[in-house]
């Protein structure tokens, strides 16, 4: 992951550094811009592996050796990147076929023998960190990241429908969305029917038609799902699909950065593994 990034700033182009600074500082107060922003997600590649201290160091060296014109200290790092939630390109995207999931991280950095040797003294009150993404399962392109303290944010459901809004807003046509049982819920057939997306939710097991409150639209399958059953239904809609979407990115992710966090901050746990998803989309998006 570190040759990626050396990479990255051997391709970048300092002699547009200059414009780009300028358009930066243009109408700016207080002390200017002095870094490109195209470095920064060079920074945040790096950051995956190396503290703030092992940045300002391996900075420090590529100042040296000319491939970039200066170096921030500590602290300018840390400003830089430590929160830094950046927006995930899609303008390239014109039709998409998302599928939504979530997984969880571990707060702690016990591995599993020592707490089933041990013990684990804290486990009532300590959470998981809950990162729910929104990808294209044809291309693994992600459209959408959440990540949150369990029980502090949006559901899948709620977070798949605004992944959803927020791309049809940007030009993206949704043809299909693919979703496990979790997503079974009546306000997201509804937000599905007003993008004109085809949902290829699977139906809980004690799901009734028979009621009339809720989502019409969600009666529709509903009857549909028990008319055929749980395979058949599945060929016909290539549920299995979902996977390649979700699945994939997140054990990709974890093989990259294990799937423990140890920072000491809400903030930081929040932070930090949307910008483990965030790298792993940028890398691959090239």
């Amino acid at each position: 992951m570190i040759d990626e990034g050396y990479q990255k700033v051997c391709h970048l182009n300092w002699s547009r550094s200059k414009s780009e600074l300028s358009r930066m500082n243009e109408g700016k107060r207080g002390s200017p811009c002095e870094f490109p922003g195209s470095l920064k997600p060079v920074m945040m590649i790096w950051h995956q592996y190396l503290d703030c201290c092992g940045l300002e160091g391996l900075i420090i060296i590529l100042v040296d050796l000319g491939l970039i014109p200066k170096y921030g200290d500590y602290t300018t790092i840390w400003y830089r990147i430590h929160d830094n939630r950046s927006e995930l390109d899609i303008k390239c995207i014109i039709y998409a076929e998302l599928g939504t999931d979530g997984t969880g991280l571990k707060t702690n950095n016990a591995g599993s023998y020592r707490i089933m040797k041990y013990g684990d003294p804290d486990a009532r009150k300590r959470k998981h960190l809950v990162v729910i993404i929104t990808a294209d399962v044809r291309t693994k392109k992600i459209i959408g990241i959440e990540s949150h303290i369990e029980g502090t944010g949006l559901s899948e459901p709620e977070t798949a429908s605004r992944h959803i809004t927020d791309a049809v807003k940007k030009g993206v046509r949704v043809k299909e969305f693919y979703g496990d049982g979790a997503f079974d819920v009546n306000d997201l057939f509804n937000a599905l029917n007003l993008t004109k997306t085809k949902r290829q939710i699977k139906i809980r097991k004690n799901a009734s038609a028979d009621h009339y409150r809720g989502s019409k639209y969600r009666r529709r399958a509903v009857r549909d799902y028990k008319e055929k059953g749980y395979k058949t239904w599945a060929a016909d809609n290539s549920y299995g699909m979902r996977w390649p979407g979700t699945e994939g990115i997140f054990s990709a992710a974890k093989r990259n950065k294990c799937s423990n966090c140890v920072s000491r901050s809400a903030g930081s746990f929040e932070s930090g593994s949307f910008q483990t998803i965030w790298v792993y989309d940028y890398m691959c998006s090239g």
